[in-house]
């Protein structure tokens, strides 16, 4: 960890501005945006409460029910309403010593230890409220890498800060946080959004304002060449529906395929429309296309409707998932089953159970697929879990970012830097460079669902390793 500052008295008076105003939000402000100078960024109480250095609590669910854990976290966010930034590190340190696979209380805990003297700062959005696990899953990410980064004296010896925002998973809420983060001329840049319609809906924002905002998560084909502020360490639909369509025709021999998506969902419209595109160059075919937010969506009628049909494919988001597992467990094995990222998640595993047992998955990374990575051993020790791709690849964003900030701390240097040609990070999943487009240049793993015990549920997602 970086070395303990004094924590000077915290601003007397806020500054609030005309964009930080918004019905159902906690908006922030800053006395100074000047690097050098001591500052303090501050929630401003509206009636949301939806962004926060350590002054909150966001991310209630992170404690896991552990009574002790949740006083020691109370006590830090407490102190650091009283501006007692010493206290507020002793408790924080407390509860991560009680359950260290909590990144919010990481974060806090990070930032109480830089105080209000100098630091660059940067936020990360997320839907806290929405898909708690996935967001925590994305904050474990920026976590380990802001302690990183701090651990080995800053970025050009200056620590890093990280401000939390819960875009609540939906392009409304996730406007108004965004129009917060660009207000505020501290942040340099921002890790998110998630789904692919919040980063979408906020990316115009953005591009706009000239701040840089790369999504570990987003994976719409709409969003490459987006525009100059929107990147993404994930790679596009267009690299997941060909390694899942290559795999059900040369592998499974399978032409004829049946689709599960959500209309309501970009990312699964999306997914849908580049398998159906890629299957065709491949001489396969799509049979029949049904609606997971179909009112009357009924599985068993759905299925029986498509005899012909030799795999089936779960195009599925979060938001449908439970949709797509009763799918899983209608099918019973019959046909094999291939899924995009959103199905990576351990519902699957749990509620699919046996029904799921060789379903293939593509995602961008998995741990396993490298046993001696760096970044898989150093999780597992930070964390004393494994991590899953989505962890990795907000590390990935903030590594990039910080990177960018160490060449340039502007808003627009670091703009110029991650577009640069040549621009290169050291990230969990291998080198970050992106393409012109803003996506990642990377490539996709296939994974499987197999008998195993590392996830409780007695079945585990494993790399498909390559014929």
């Amino acid at each position: 960890m970086a070395s303990q500052r004094e924590w000077p008295i915290l601003i007397g008076a806020l500054l609030i501005t005309g964009g930080l105003v918004a019905t159902g939000a906690w908006w922030f402000t800053s006395r100074s945006a000047a690097p050098g100078a001591d500052q303090q960024l501050a929630t401003i109480k509206n009636s949301g409460g939806q962004i926060s250095l350590g002054h909150k609590a966001l991310a209630p669910s992170e404690g896991a029910n552990n009574p002790d854990f949740e006083r020691a976290k109370a006590a830090g966010i407490t102190a650091l309403q009283q501006n007692n930034a010493p206290e507020a590190v002793a408790q924080f340190g407390q509860a991560l010593q009680i359950r260290r696979n909590a990144p919010e209380t990481r974060i806090y805990y990070n930032n109480a230890r830089i105080g209000v003297g100098r630091a660059y700062t940067i936020a990360v959005a997320v839907p806290l409220t929405s898909d708690a696990n996935g967001a925590l899953e994305l904050l474990r990410g920026v976590a380990q890498a802001q302690t990183e980064v701090n651990q080995a004296g800053g970025v050009n010896q200056i620590p890093l800060k990280v401000v939390i925002a819960n875009d609540a998973g939906n392009p409304s809420s996730a406007t108004k946080v965004a129009q917060a983060l660009i207000q505020n001329k501290q942040i340099l840049g921002v890790v998110g959004h998630y789904s692919s319609d919040v980063t979408l809906a906020t990316g115009t924002l953005y591009n706009e304002a000239g701040l840089v905002a790369i999504s570990p998560v987003s994976t719409a084909v709409k969003l490459s060449n987006f525009g100059p502020y929107v990147l993404r360490t994930v790679p596009s639909d267009y690299i997941s529906a060909r390694a899942l369509a290559d795999y059900s025709l040369k592998q499974l021999k399978r032409q004829k395929a049946v689709v599960f998506f959500n209309s309501q969902s970009g990312y699964s419209e999306s997914l849908k429309a580049e398998f159906s595109t890629a299957m065709s160059l491949g001489g396969g075919r799509i049979e029949q296309e049904f609606d997971l937010s179909a009112p009357d969506f009924s599985a068993t009628r759905a299925l029986a409707q498509v005899p012909e049909a030799e795999v089936i494919v779960l195009a599925a988001n979060t938001s449908s998932l439970d949709r797509a597992l009763q799918v899983v467990q209608t099918n019973q094995k019959n046909l094999p089953i291939l899924g995009g990222d959103d199905v990576y998640a351990p519902k699957t595993l749990e509620i699919g159970g046996s029904a799921a047992d060789g379903m293939v998955i593509a995602v961008p990374w998995h741990i396993a697929a490298d046993p001696n990575a760096k970044f898989g051993k150093t999780s597992r020790q930070f964390w004393g879990a494994e991590v899953n791709w989505r962890t990795a690849l907000a590390y990935d964003a903030t590594q990039a970012i910080v990177t960018a900030i160490g060449q340039k701390p502007t808003r627009e240097g670091i703009q110029q830097a991650l577009t640069k040609p040549g621009f290169t990070a050291n990230g969990a999943s291998g080198t970050v460079r992106f393409l012109a487009s803003g996506d990642r240049n990377a490539s996709i793993q296939l994974v499987k669902v197999v008998t195993g015990q590392k996830s409780g549920f007695g079945f585990d997602f494993v790399p498909v390793k390559s014929k």
